[in-house]
């Protein structure tokens, strides 16, 4: 089988339009195929063999002849295909887009989503996790953008945990919080995430080298 081109796309995808009722012509203006109806707004759909920037651009652009603009690509193979597929139709969604998988080996069209207005759903909870870490954080620890590791309010905490720990040494989880107003600072020494703490005695907590190398780290990096 040769190479893909957009052209292998356009015959599917004729003879669903055609079984909806629509007469269908391709190339028509700066579409890659129209359909109309009487009395219905024009279909269009723009062809590719893949999802691309271009594609998303070109049926952006469609809007603005009519409301009902689709993407046609072929089906995906994989579950890492499928994956993709996944996340450029949530995409194509959002941007009010309607999704075409055509199936090159049967001819089959399959709609996965049609064109209409995105209202994105809102989280509560994960606006309120976001606004917490936000308030916890002490000052601006990151740089934007930044895909290596984060420092985070938990992690500034346990920092000043085993900043305590160092200065004053083994010491009951209640002092602590105390002495940092930590107040979660018996479980974060208890959970140990970072690997900071240990246990000197039944709820007495101390400073790990690796706790004390963080702390050395952040005096360096501040």
């Amino acid at each position: 089988m040769g190479k893909l081109a957009e052209t292998d796309l356009y015959a599917p995808v004729k003879a669903w339009l055609e079984g909806l009722g629509y007469e269908v012509k391709s190339e028509v203006g700066p579409a890659d195929v129209v359909a109309c109806q009487e009395g219905c707004e024009p279909v269009i759909v723009e062809l590719k063999t893949g999802f691309s920037l271009t594609l998303l651009q070109q049926a952006v652009a469609r809007q603005a002849l009519s409301e009902h603009i689709y993407v046609a690509v072929p089906r995906w193979k994989g579950r890492a295909g499928w994956r993709a597929f996944k996340g450029n139709m949530g995409l194509c969604r959002r941007l009010g887009l309607g999704v075409l998988s055509v199936s090159l080996e049967s001819g089959a069209v399959e709609v996965h989503c049609d064109p209409a207005p995105f209202q994105p759903r809102k989280s509560a909870p994960r606006k309120a996790a976001l606004l917490k870490e936000f308030a916890a954080r002490v000052g601006d620890p990151n740089n934007g953008g930044t895909r290596g590791k984060v420092m985070t309010a938990y992690k500034q905490d346990a920092m000043r945990c085993a900043a305590y720990l160092s200065e004053n040494g083994p010491s009951k989880g209640s002092d602590i919080a105390k002495a940092t107003g930590i107040s979660r600072a018996t479980r974060i020494m208890a959970d140990n995430h970072h690997g900071y703490f240990f246990r000197a005695a039944r709820g007495i907590y101390a400073v790990t080298d690796a706790g004390k190398a963080a702390i050395t780290g952040k005096a360096q990096a501040g």
